[in-house]
Parts: structure tokens; sequence; C-alpha cells
């Protein structure tokens, strides 16, 4: 008995062993690529920087990471920046949520009833092939030129993309677990939140980092057409007055924030997941 105590710790010895050289390893793997990527950023910033100080490029249309700097460091302590950063973040950010939430509601309507599914088919489909920007006259038309046309332009980009992804994954959950739940007895609505939503997890996941880039698109998008304040708003400025160091600092500082909220999704990820 004692024996095979020794043998058992032994055992989860060597099992500990193994699951802590694996975890440094990954440690070390994440380590090494963030490295890498800083270096790479590093390197392509100061080529610019270069470039742009000794008249290699045209700075007129692409400026330098230190001018875009100094003048984004201007507007943020003039007081000028935040406020058009904040609007376009608060409308990103409701447009990401309602494009998910809706999407997915409309893939669970799908899924539940087969037949609207066979319906709506031709309809979805001539929706998402429809480009987006042609509606920005009607909603703004119809909603007036503010926050809920530029809303609802994201919500037109994300929707259907997440709707076609996410009924997509609903209709490919194995079909051996749908079997077991029915032969149990289990109803429709027991079926959808016991197999097909948690197998679908890791899909609907994805589709959210989809749409955070496509959120900034239609956000941004709609700011062009209807917008006097926002990042879409300050880039079509500084393409009108010829300031294309302010049209560059803001897509800078779009690309931060996508890279946040992207990172945000990431680590929503990784709870998720090691929860499930």
């Amino acid at each position: 008995m004692a024996k095979q105590l020794d043998n058992n710790q032994t055992v989860l010895s060597l099992a500990d062993q193994v699951y802590t050289s694996y975890r440094q390893r990954k440690r070390n793997e994440q380590t090494r690529v963030l490295t890498v990527q800083l270096v790479t950023l590093t390197f392509l910033l100061s080529l610019w920087e270069v470039a742009g100080r000794n008249a290699w490029i045209d700075v007129l249309l692409f400026s330098y990471p230190s001018k875009i700097g100094t003048l984004l460091l201007d507007k943020l302590i003039d007081g000028t920046l935040l406020p058009h950063v904040g609007i376009t973040v608060a409308e990103t950010i409701a447009g990401f949520l309602l494009g998910t939430l809706c999407g997915t509601a409309m893939a669970a309507l799908l899924w539940w009833s087969p037949f609207l599914a066979k319906v709506l088919d031709p309809f979805i489909v001539v929706m998402n092939s429809m480009p987006k920007v042609a509606l920005g006259p009607l909603l703004i038309v119809g909603l007036g030129p503010g926050m809920p046309s530029i809303i609802a332009m994201t919500l037109a980009v994300t929707v259907i993309i997440t709707t076609l992804v996410v009924f997509n994954s609903f209709k490919e959950v194995d079909p051996n677990y749908v079997l077991v739940v029915r032969l149990y007895g289990g109803s429709r609505a027991s079926l959808f939140t016991s197999v097909i939503l948690p197998a679908s997890l890791p899909t609907i996941i994805s589709t959210l980092k989809v749409n955070v880039g496509l959120s900034w698109i239609g956000v941004i998008v709609g700011e062009f057409l209807v917008s006097k304040q926002g990042l879409g708003y300050l880039i079509i400025y500084g393409f009108q007055v010829f300031n294309f160091t302010l049209v560059i600092g803001s897509l800078a500082i779009i690309a931060i924030v996508a890279t946040c909220m992207y990172q945000a999704v990431s680590y929503l990820e990784k709870l998720l997941m090691r929860r499930r």
C-alpha cells in the first residue's frame, strides 16, 4: 500500500514538473514574440523618423512620428483632442456591443425557426452584399445627422456578418450532442442553452474580435458623412486643410484604441475559455 502511494506521488510529481515546464516554455515564447514585436515597431518608427527629417519622403504627405506626437500633445493640452476621441470611442463601443448582441440574437432566431431561416436566407445574402456606405443618406435623413445615424451605420456593417458567422456555427454543432439531449427529453430551449450556445462560444468570441475592426469602420464612415466631432471628422478636416499630420495622428489614435479593444476581447476570451 505504501509502495503504491509512493508511485502515485512520483507520477503526480512528474506530471507537475511537465506542466510547470510547459507553462514556462509558453511564457518564454510569449516574451520572445512581444520582444520581436516591440523591436520591429521601434525600428519602423525610427526609420520613418529618419526618413522624414532627412526629406527622404514627402513630409507634407507622410509627416514623421515626432511631428505627429507634438501635434497630438498640443491638442491634448489645449483640450481639443479628448472630446473627439471620447465621442468616437463611445460610438464604437456602443456599435460594437449592439452589433454583436443583435447579430447573435438574430442567429438564435434563425436557428430556432428553420422555416424563417429559409425565408430570410436570400434577403440576408443581398443585404450582406450591399455596399453599406450607400445606406448613409437614408440613415441621415431617417435618424438625423448625429450619433444615432453613426451607430446605425456601425450596425449595418456588423450585424449581418455576425448573424451569418454565428448562425453557421450553430448549425455545425456536433449532432451527437443534440441527439443525446433529445433522447433525454430536453426541450429546444434547453438544447440551445446547454449545447448549441456553449459549443458556439469560441466562434462568438472570434466574431467579437472581427467586430472590433468592423465597428471602427462603421463609425469612421459614419463620421465622414455626418459628424462635426470625432476622429473621423478630424481626418476629413485635416484632408480639407492639407494638414496630413493631423490625418495620420488621428489614424494612430484609432490604431491604439482599436488595439486596446482587441486585447480586452482576447482577455475576455481567456477568462471564458478557462471557465469553460
